[in-house]
């Protein structure tokens, strides 16, 4: 048939759904695996910050404390302590192991640690402590006081950095060409984007069906959800690499020069000094950083008006879980209806430069409307709120629709050393610095302005914010170079191999 005699229905289904039919059982597991990952991630997230920042003598400056001095060692930690099992294990088996691990961590804070907070919480010698080094530095004494709640914060944190950018991303890459990623990674994101949608009234329903004083049965009620999810999560990873990848047609383990199950032989050392070597993964780690570094000098202040405006557990925690599903809304049409035809017909670098730029415009207007709030008239705090509501929401579609789909992209022209080396430093290292150098800016000029509290700090934020901005932009443009240069030889090879498999294919 020629293409001039294709339907409009035809047309539009190859374009949202440019997938083959003996690719459909490629390509489906992997979108599913990727919701019940993301569903699980949006649960995590929505309960995370609840219960840190409106625990006893705590507030939204704890985020950065965490992030800076407690997420980021931990996380050094994981990766080093990955190297060393990914010399000792497959890669299905550490797979299931590292599920297993945060299933096992999830169970034991909903039925033993939740349930005995207020006889584990060290409340006496804490508020000792605090009366020692004084209220300014309450955020500290948090940390130590809220250390169970502290415990399941970073358990969320490290499941968005381990789970789902080094298991799933680091599976998906080393199994798909780019060929297929350009057709199939905004299907991926986009079923996360779906697991988004859900999240809310998962946790709205939980929350809203027990009182406020039963609020454990809510909590016990989401962690079975997170349990369901996590056996699915590891039930299509065994179909994928013990039925689909044996279908030559979907999986060569000779372009990778590596079977799926081989162990993987690296260190952090190493992974960095590729980093360090390589000008394309430099860039990628710039972007990655930045992008850290943008969110979460701009989230911790949204997120501390929101404690004024939802004191209560339960109330900011709906609010939080609103915002999670109108972020999944959202990123659902955009990633389905204009991502992958954006990235298909106006190129990596476009896609590219729209997360920074979106992402740094929205942040300086929300920084400063919170600094001239007279002009927000008589509700300035419920303004602020709704309006960082609304930059948090399109920060994280930039970052589903665009983001995520071009950093994993940018990968794929690597041999498999750097790929797998690279990818394991940036996407875990990387990302935990960007968050915890926000963190560190943040604690720093809290200490020096001496109030303890972030919203006393967001006018020395806009200048740290522009200058990350326009490095991410940069780097961009750099990367955007070097990766068409990679691209062009695989590209053209790919969709040869794409023809002579369509005359055998009744979609096609």
């Amino acid at each position: 048939m020629a293409s001039g005699d294709i339907s409009p229905l035809t047309r539009w289904r190859q374009r949202l759904w440019p997938i083959n039919a003996y690719e459909l059982k490629k390509i489906l597991p992997l979108l599913f695996m990727k919701f019940f990952i993301s569903f699980t991630y949006g649960v995590l997230t929505t309960m995370k910050d609840a219960f840190v920042v409106t625990a006893k003598g705590s507030g939204a400056e704890v985020i950065p404390v965490l992030k800076g001095w407690v997420v980021l060692p931990i996380a050094l930690g994981a990766t080093l302590l990955y190297s060393k099992l990914a010399n000792t294990f497959s890669r299905s088996s550490l797979f299931y192991g590292i599920i297993l691990f945060f299933m096992s961590f999830v169970f034991l804070y909903g039925f033993v640690l939740y349930p005995n907070l207020d006889a584990l919480s060290p409340h006496e010698s804490a508020d000792w402590l605090l009366s020692k080094i004084g209220q300014e530095n309450a955020h500290w004494v948090a940390i130590y006081r809220n250390w169970i709640q502290s415990l399941f914060f970073v358990t969320a944190e490290l499941w968005g950095s381990i789970v789902i950018f080094l298991l799933f991303w680091g599976f998906v890459n080393h199994i798909c060409n780019f060929n297929e990623a350009k057709r199939s990674y905004n299907l991926f994101i986009a079923g996360g984007d779906l697991a988004q949608m859900f999240t809310g009234p998962l946790v709205c329903y939980f929350t809203g069906k027990y009182l406020a004083e039963e609020f454990g049965f809510a909590l016990q009620g989401l962690v079975y959800c997170v349990l369901f999810f996590g056996v699915m999560i590891m039930a299509l990873h065994f179909y994928v690499t013990h039925r689909v990848l044996k279908d030559e047609r979907l999986y060569q383990p000779e372009q990778n020069q590596q079977p799926i199950n081989q162990k993987t032989k690296l260190s952090l050392l190493e992974s960095l000094k590729f980093i360090v070597r390589s000008p394309y993964l430099r860039y990628i780690a710039v972007m990655v950083v930045a992008y850290g570094l943008t969110v979460n000098l701009t989230e911790v202040t949204w997120k501390a008006n929101l404690k004024l405006a939802y004191p209560e557990t339960g109330a900011y925690q709906g609010f939080m879980a609103t915002v999670s599903s109108s972020v999944g809304v959202c990123s659902f049409i955009i990633t389905l209806f204009f991502s992958g035809i954006l990235i298909r017909r106006l190129g990596w670098h476009f896609c590219a430069q729209l997360p920074p730029i979106v992402i740094g415009a929205t942040s300086l207007v929300f920084l400063l409307l919170f600094m001239n709030q007279s002009l927000l008239g008589t509700s300035p705090l419920l303004l602020i709120v709704l309006f960082g509501a609304f930059q948090n929401i399109t920060t994280k579609v930039m970052k589903y629709a665009f983001f995520d789909a071009t950093k994993e992209m940018s990968y794929i022209p690597l041999d498999h050393e750097s790929k797998v080396k690279g990818k394991a430093a940036i996407d875990v290292v990387g990302s935990r610095l960007g968050k915890s150098g926000a963190a560190w800016i943040q604690i720093v000029l809290i200490q020096v302005v001496g109030t303890g509290s972030v919203l006393s700090i967001t006018h020395f934020l806009l200048p740290f914010i522009g200058c990350t901005v326009l490095f991410w932009i940069l780097s961009v443009r750099q990367l955007n170079k070097e990766f068409e240069k990679k691209t062009l030889p695989s590209e053209l090879s790919s969709n040869n191999l794409r023809q002579s498999n369509k005359a055998f294919d009744p979609i096609g």
